[in-house]
């Protein structure tokens, strides 16, 4: 013990080293990473790697996923409401119910479809039966329009409003902050996002729609998530290198959970209308609906572990290069203080995004359920918690596992 106690001391001319640097480094001087040509290699290696899975990953999966079909071939066109014709409000009754129905007659100018450039009459048609709580249209929103045909007329309908560009420029804003207090890392970041979503979209989902083996596609998209996110951040050093293996493990414990309790809990993946429709889009291939709610509960613990991992192996590379000193036990120790401030927020998150992505099923369930205890059974809200369940499970395991590999990491260098 007194041995571990000097060599964890430092030197008086140590000290004031340390001291320096530090004062340095609160004045704003503290040495940023340098693009080296190496690194900048290594940018360059990871871009094109993830863009080759991607390409690769695609092409594979496309060929035998039917994405965007359109099988009813109804034409969709957007379109922007230049005047408003007419408003008319009708009252009936319907079985012994209050019908009320308010169609609207409006004209548009599309700018997309093959009708681009055409103005067009259009209705909406917002009824308390069908359409409870439809925004009447106004003059400048944009709409999706829909023609169709009855008794050899064609009218046009209204449909959702066209809502992208507006979460457009929510997303510029959003990047536009990255760059502004990341710079440089901002703009990796905005890389790994980038690809991340493009893995999810481009590759992961036109593979389940395939019918390939959806266990075996969730795991390769989350170890390439993993490894492009934080080569990406974090560049080539044993920084990364423990971030990923403590992310990697926490993940595999919530996998190896998940896979268990699938079968303690005789899960049927039936949660909704959805989930039957989605067991019914390939039948050559039928969509296994047990393992979409593992290929859930392990993409969504790979953020939070990731971000627990990442805070953990951060703070203690920095612990041991403003002490080279610290033995391994007080590095480890270092980190299970760390872990458990992160620990308690970490998990709050993944429990409220459950909760808050199944608020409203959970009200309508509590409305008409017998009681609390049938409502806790219903195989949805089982999930739900098996996700919450799981995700924490992994962010604990993630703490030790980055602790032990970084403080591993940090010491072998000093050797």
């Amino acid at each position: 013990m007194k041995k571990e106690e000097e060599s964890f001391s430092l030197s008086p001319a140590q000290n004031t080293l340390n001291s320096a640097q530090t004062e340095a480094e609160l004045a704003g001087l503290q040495p940023a990473e340098r693009l080296t040509p190496r690194r900048f290699l290594f940018y360059c290696t990871v871009v094109v790697l993830s863009v080759l899975y991607l390409m690769i990953g695609y092409r594979i999966s496309a060929e035998r996923a039917n994405l965007f079909r359109n099988e009813m071939g109804i034409e969709s066109s957007v379109a922007r409401v230049s005047e408003i014709l007419h408003d008319r409000n009708d009252m009936g009754e319907i079985a012994g119910n209050v019908y009320y129905e308010r169609v609207i007659t409006f004209s548009a100018s599309i700018f997309s479809g093959s009708h681009r450039g055409e103005t067009v009459k259009a209705i909406q048609t917002i009824d308390n039966l069908t359409s409870n709580g439809t925004t009447p249209v106004s003059v400048g929103d944009k709409v999706f329009l829909y023609q169709t045909s009855s008794n050899g007329e064609t009218t046009w309908e209204a449909g959702d409003f066209y809502r992208s560009d507006s979460i457009l420029i929510l997303g510029v804003v959003f990047l536009a902050g990255l760059l502004l207090f990341g710079r440089g890392k901002g703009l990796k970041t905005i890389l790994s996002l980038l690809f991340t979503c493009l893995a999810v979209f481009v590759v992961f989902v036109p593979a389940i729609l395939a019918g390939y083996n959806v266990y075996l596609v969730s795991i390769i998209t989350c170890l390439y998530t993993i490894v492009m996110t934080l080569a990406l951040v974090s560049g080539p050093n044993r920084k990364s290198t423990a971030a990923a293996l403590g992310c990697a493990g926490g993940v595999m414990v919530a996998g190896i959970l998940a896979v268990i309790m699938d079968h303690i809990l005789k899960l049927t993946g039936y949660l909704n209308d959805e989930t039957m429709y989605v067991s019914l889009l390939n039948e050559t291939h039928p969509i296994d609906l047990r393992a979409i709610v593992f290929a859930a509960i392990i993409i969504g613990a790979m953020g939070a572990t990731m971000d627990v991992a990442m805070d953990i192996t951060s703070s203690l590379f920095e612990i041991h290069r403003k002490l080279p000193n610290i033995s391994f036990r007080h590095l480890v120790h270092s980190g299970f203080t760390i872990g458990r401030d992160v620990m308690g927020t970490m998990a709050n998150t993944l429990i409220l995004a459950y909760i808050g992505s199944s608020l409203t099923t959970v009200l309508l369930y509590a409305s008409y359920q017998a009681s609390l205890m049938q409502l806790l059974n219903r195989e949805l809200i089982i999930v739900e918690l098996l996700q919450a369940l799981c995700g924490s499970i992994g962010i604990l395991c993630t703490i030790p596992i980055s602790a032990l590999i970084s403080s591993a990491l940090c010491c072998n260098r000093t050797k």
